[in-house]
């Protein structure tokens, strides 16, 4: 198993006991920990830097704004933008679809036409197509899930046509771990002048995404799950949809000119960034940027996918568990649930014993109804973590066996 244990000296909260035992994260689905350096570059910007962006003169103003707009670059780079340009800083994947569902659906939908989901998004990527498409009297439609947690591509032909006006679709499932073939759908979504857009929440920074292999017109995907600070995300855009939209948010910084009647708009991304931004925030963006390319997006892959088949292989052999998803290929998470157990209790029971899991329908009930279950037990996994810590959670699981049986 590739060995990335060394990395674990990054991150300083790893190293601490909950109720007397050594700490196991297995909640990265949910948001991965932060390592030093981006902690440092956070420190770094209150302590020397602080200053607005964009706007001032002076010298605090003008290395602020150079490390946001480098950080602007860096992301471009990591998921294969053509242009930095393309990238708008977000609060997270929810506020970038957010934007899409309100700004590009209020210019381009109407009464009849089909938003196209899957059986399997984040209430972030169901609840806003829901308000657009009441808003503007949409139809929504949706891809089924087959009983192995994967999407059923034989329905596709029949859902994906002529009334499609926008194909919605996560990347990697947070509560099934599986990773749609997002390359495929976009192209034929594309073949019909359908827009796509792709929730990349759980797929930037845990496997390679290039925007422009893929083929969409919108990629969203929040920060704080690749070791980046909460509250701040990226939206890609491609350059020609962008230019159609009209502003979301309207103040400062968006703007080229401003009277008492009427005002101008910059072309993207600034069109979109109304006001004063999550600068730090961007900053350790760029500064998790740079680590993760330091370790190499290959082997992180690399090291989830060993990790995950050690921890599934082990899951197996627990009695009375039904783990959900996909086999086979399969992001770094597993969910499971216990016959002898509410998924809530089991994690109560695994948080005595220093071990952090989720537990609950991870914001998606559609999907837990489709199961017939109330939720599961979630075990999701990142470069830091070991083997040596699923052989612990095994452990903790087989005495909540006894426990609760």
């Amino acid at each position: 198993m590739t060995d990335l244990s060394h990395l674990r000296a990054d991150f300083p909260i790893l190293h601490q006991q909950v109720n007397g035992e050594p700490l196991v994260y297995f909640d990265n689905a949910a948001t991965s920990q932060k390592p030093r350096q981006v902690i440092a570059s956070l420190t770094r910007y209150y302590e020397q830097d602080n200053a607005n962006v964009h706007r001032g003169l002076h010298e605090l103003s003008n290395r602020a704004t150079d490390a946001f707009e480098a950080a602007r670059k860096k992301v471009a780079r990591f998921i294969g933008a053509a242009s930095a340009d393309e990238i708008i800083f977000t609060r997270g994947t929810t506020e970038g679809i957010n934007l899409v569902a309100q700004v590009w659906a209020a210019q381009f939908l109407k009464a009849g036409d089909v938003i196209l989901l899957t059986g399997m998004e984040h209430h972030s990527n169901l609840v806003p197509w829901q308000l657009a498409a009441r808003r503007s009297g949409a139809v929504l439609r949706h891809i089924p899930v087959l009983d192995d947690g994967t999407l059923d591509l034989t329905a596709i032909d029949t859902l994906l046509n002529g009334q499609v006006k926008l194909m919605a679709c996560v990347h990697v499932s947070n509560s099934l771990g599986t990773i749609n073939p997002v390359r495929e759908l976009c192209a034929k979504a594309r073949a019909l002048g359908v827009t796509t857009l792709i929730d990349g929440a759980q797929a930037v920074g845990h496997l390679p995404v290039n925007v422009l292999d893929i083929g969409c017109d919108f990629y969203a995907f929040s920060g704080h799950k690749m070791c980046a600070p909460t509250g701040i995300g990226a939206l890609y855009g491609r350059a020609e949809m962008l230019a159609t939209m009209q502003p979301w948010h309207g103040g400062g910084e968006m703007i080229e000119s401003v009277t008492l009647e009427t005002s101008t708009y910059k072309a993207a991304p600034q069109r979109f960034e109304a006001g004063t931004p999550d600068i730090a925030g961007v900053i350790g963006l760029g500064a998790a940027v740079d680590y993760l390319e330091s370790i190499g997006i290959e082997t992180i892959l690399r090291h989830g996918a060993e990790l995950t088949a050690y921890a599934m292989q082990r899951l197996a052999a627990l009695p009375g568990i039904r783990i959900l998803g996909p086999l086979g290929d399969r992001a770094s998470l597993a969910a499971f649930a216990l016959a002898c157990a509410h998924p809530h209790d089991l994690v109560e029971f695994a948080n005595t014993h220093g071990l952090a899991l989720r537990g609950g329908h991870h914001c998606t009930q559609p999907l837990m109804k489709r199961f017939k279950v109330p939720g599961t037990s979630r075990a999701s996994f990142y470069f830091y973590n070991t083997a040596a810590e699923v052989d612990r959670m095994m452990d903790i699981l087989h005495r909540a066996v006894i426990f609760f049986s």
